[in-house]
């Protein structure tokens, strides 16, 4: 997928105002429009154009984009960080009355399904209208959701100043991370979205939850994987040996000839709740480095004395 330069296809500066974006997108949408335009690729420019408009018209899509940075290029290959977004508070939808077949993968990756949501909820007596509700994603380390915890969360929303440039402004929130707390699921903080009218009540804040890359573990649903090495002869001869999970160290048995890639299975292990998941330990056997004489010995004893060839169901 090819990062898209919205602000390049809009012919703008990235600090523009919301009116200079306004205006380049009325100039460029009649230069380009198939009705009109005799540009050959007039019709694939003109998506291009509605698409970029689509995402820098709105403060909430602009800061958000905004977020990846200056760096990436157009055209370069690109996949969303998994954490760029994280912390940043929206009130819309993904799309704003447009049919998102019209857009790329590129615009479905960053503002498709799943970014923004709800709107607030609306009472018409007496101009009493209840706040939007915000949502935004934050990422928890994993060993808060085997322990619960309380942590500071900043938060960054939209705002436009007087010239019409868009800026970030900042919250913190302390948030109660419940133990057994899966991806994917959302804490509501009541009265922290935005403010109602009229004394109506404020909206919600939402918070979806994920959970930071982890140098030890991966996550599916309530399942938790791990990559354990063992040695060759904690293979071949089976042992008994710690693992690491995120409650802390646990002892397993490694059965006899157990192969590399074999998956034993820590029931209960995985992430907390009233069915925990379980935690699945894959075998990676690591070999010795042959890197001083005595090991390099000991592989050529291994060479002459075993007859072993691994690759003798592949006929060679």
């Amino acid at each position: 997928m090819d990062f898209k330069d919205y602000y390049q296809i809009m012919g703008v500066e990235r600090d523009a105002s919301q009116d200079e974006i306004k205006r380049a997108y009325r100039r460029l949408a009649r230069k380009y429009h198939p009705d009109v335009s005799k540009e050959s690729d007039a019709e694939i420019r003109f998506k291009e154009v509605g698409e970029a408009y689509e995402a820098l018209k709105d403060p909430e899509k602009r800061a958000a984009y905004d977020q990846l940075g200056a760096n990436w290029k157009a055209g370069q290959d690109f996949q969303p960080p998994p954490d760029w977004n994280a912390g940043f508070e929206f009130r819309g939808g993904g799309y704003t009355g447009r049919d998102g077949a019209d857009f790329s993968d590129f615009f479905e990756s960053l503002f498709g399904q799943g970014f923004g949501g709800a709107q607030g909820h609306t009472s018409h007596a007496g101009f009493r209208q209840q706040g939007q509700d915000h949502h935004a994603k934050i990422l928890i380390d994993l060993e808060d959701a085997y322990q619960g915890a309380t942590r500071s969360i900043g938060l960054q929303s939209p705002e436009i100043d007087k010239q019409g440039h868009v800026h970030t402004k900042q919250r913190t929130l302390k948030v109660k991370i419940p133990r057994g707390v899966k991806q994917g699921q959302r804490i509501r903080l009541p009265g922290q979205g935005s403010p109602g009218m009229g004394q109506a009540a404020a909206g919600d804040l939402y918070l979806e939850i994920d959970f930071k890359p982890h140098r030890l573990y991966k996550v599916d649903a309530h399942d938790v994987y791990l990559d354990l090495p063992i040695a060759p002869w904690e293979a071949a001869l089976g042992a008994n040996i710690p693992v690491p999970t995120p409650a802390g160290p646990v002892d397993m048995k490694i059965p006899a000839g157990t192969r590399s890639g074999r998956k034993l299975r820590l029931k209960g292990r995985g992430i907390p709740g009233k069915t925990p998941g379980d935690l699945y330990v894959v075998i990676q056997i690591t070999l010795p480095p042959a890197d001083t004489d005595t090991a390099r010995a000991f592989y050529e004893k291994m060479q002459q004395e075993l007859a072993f060839n691994p690759r003798s169901n592949m006929g060679v």
